[in-house]
C-alpha cells in the first residue's frame, strides 16, 4: 500500500536524526546523494510544514490524488521520528532502484503517537544518458503498516535482497549523513591534490564504571573524517555511536591560553604561558586515534617548521573522551621545547 500521509493508510519513511526530530525548528535540508538522505530530505520538509517541496521529492507516481489531499495527510501531525536500517540496490532498464528498510513514530500535536514500519523504494535514472529537464534521484512508493513495538524494535531487517547492516555500517551511515548536513562540503573526501581520503572506524569495548563484573562488555564506534587542509595542518572531526548516545559530533576541551613574550615580541622568549578558562570545538589538527592506549592526540602546528604547536590528548573512559594533557610549544625559536599545560595523564 501506498501512504497519502500520516493520516493515510500508511506513509513512507525517512532517517532519524536529530535534525529530522526538531520538527518546526530543523534546519533546512534538500540532499539527493544517496537513497537515505532523499527520505531524510522528504521528511525533513514535512517536519517543516513544507508540503510543496515533499511532494517534488515523488517522481510522477505521487503517493496521494492531488498536492491538497497529500498535505491534508499530515494536519495535526506534530513531528516524525525515524529509523532507518540496510538498504539495497538493483538495476533495471536505465535505472537503479533502491529499497530501504524503514521504521517511523509520528507524534501527534496532543503527545499521542503511533509507530508504522516497511519499505521504501526510490529510483534514479543514469544521469549520464538523460536529457533535459534532468530527472534527479526521486520517491517511488513507500509500503509501511502499523507497528505495536518500540521504534528500534519495528525496524525492518532488510527490504528485498539487501543484506542486514552490520551496527558498525549502520552508524557509519549514520555519522556520514550528520557531518554532511553539519559541514556540508568542509569536510569532504578529497585531498588538496585530488585524493580521495576514506573515513576511520574503531570499534572500542568498555565498560561504564557503574557496570559489574558480570556486565557484558559494551561497544562503541568512533569514525574521523577528513575535513580540510592547509599548508602543514589537516582537519578532522570525530562521531562517536553507542547504545546510550546514539551517534554524535565529538566535542572536544582544550585550554584557553594567555601567552606572554618578552616585549610583546612573539620572536623573543616566553614569559608566561596562563591558563584562563576552556573551551570546546569540534575539530582537532594533524589528529589520529591509538586503540592501544585508547586515546586520541592532536598536534597543531602554528607554522611549517613546527617549532611553536600545540598538542592534546583525549582519553576514553566510561563511554566518553576526556582532556588528559595539553602540551604547548609557545616560543618561534626554531627548536622544539614544549611545555605541559595541563597533565592528568602521568603517574605521580
Amino acid at each position: 500500500m501506498s501512504g497519502i500521509g500520516l493520516r493515510g493508510i500508511c506513509v513512507a519513511g525517512m532517517v532519524w536524526s536529530p535534525v529530522a526530530a526538531l520538527a518546526q525548528e530543523s534546519v533546512y535540508l534538500d540532499d539527493r546523494s544517496d537513497p537515505v538522505a532523499l527520505v531524510e530530505s522528504y521528511y525533513n520538509a514535512i517536519n517543516r510544514k513544507e508540503f510543496a517541496r515533499a511532494w517534488g521529492y515523488f517522481g510522477e507516481d505521487k503517493p496521494a490524488p492531488d498536492f491538497d489531499a497529500f498535505a491534508a495527510g499530515f494536519e495535526g501531525t506534530d513531528r516524525v521520528d525515524v529509523l532507518t536500517g540496510a538498504y539495497g540496490a538493483e538495476g533495471a532498464a536505465g535505472s537503479v532502484y533502491y529499497t530501504i528498510a524503514v521504521a517511523i513514530r509520528a507524534v501527534d500535536e496532543d503527545g499521542t503517537d503511533s509507530v508504522f514500519a516497511g519499505c521504501y523504494t526510490a529510483r534514479l535514472a543514469n544521469p549520464q544518458i538523460q536529457s533535459d529537464p534532468f530527472e534527479p534521484m526521486h520517491l517511488v512508493e513507500g509500503a509501511l503498516e502499523p507497528a505495536d513495538t518500540s521504534l528500534q524494535e519495528a525496524l525492518p531487517p532488510q527490504c528485498g535482497d539487501s543484506p542486514p547492516l552490520t551496527a558498525l555500517e549502520r552508524d557509519a551511515q549514520t555519522a556520514e549523513r550528520l557531518l554532511r548536513a553539519a559541514h556540508g562540503e568542509e569536510c569532504s573526501r578529497t585531498l588538496p591534490d585530488g585524493a580521495d581520503v576514506e573515513p576511520e572506524s574503531h570499534t572500542i569495548a568498555f565498560r561504564y564504571a557503574s557496570d559489574g563484573p558480570e556486565t557484558a562488555e559494551r561497544k562503541a564506534h568512533l569514525f574521523r573524517f577528513y575535513c580540510g587542509a592547509g599548508a602543514y595542518n589537516e582537519n578532522h572531526v570525530y562521531y562517536l555511536a553507542d547504545e546510550v548516545g546514539g551517534v554524535r559530533e565529538l566535542q572536544f576541551a582544550s585550554p584557553e591560553l594567555d601567552i606572554r613574550y618578552e616585549n610583546d615580541n612573539p620572536e623573543e622568549k616566553v614569559d608566561s604561558i596562563r591558563t584562563i578558562g576552556f573551551e570546546t570545538g569540534p575539530m582537532l589538527v594533524n589528529s589520529g586515534y591509538d586503540p592501544e592506549t585508547y586515546t586520541i592526540m592532536s598536534h597543531n602546528k602554528w607554522r611549517g617548521i613546527g617549532d611553536a604547536s600545540s598538542t592534546g590528548t583525549w582519553l576514553f573512559r566510561d563511554g566518553r573522551f576526556t582532556l588528559v594533557r595539553y602540551d604547548v610549544d609557545a616560543s618561534y625559536d626554531g627548536e622544539i621545547n614544549p611545555e605541559t599545560v595541563l597533565d592528568y595523564n602521568s603517574g605521580p
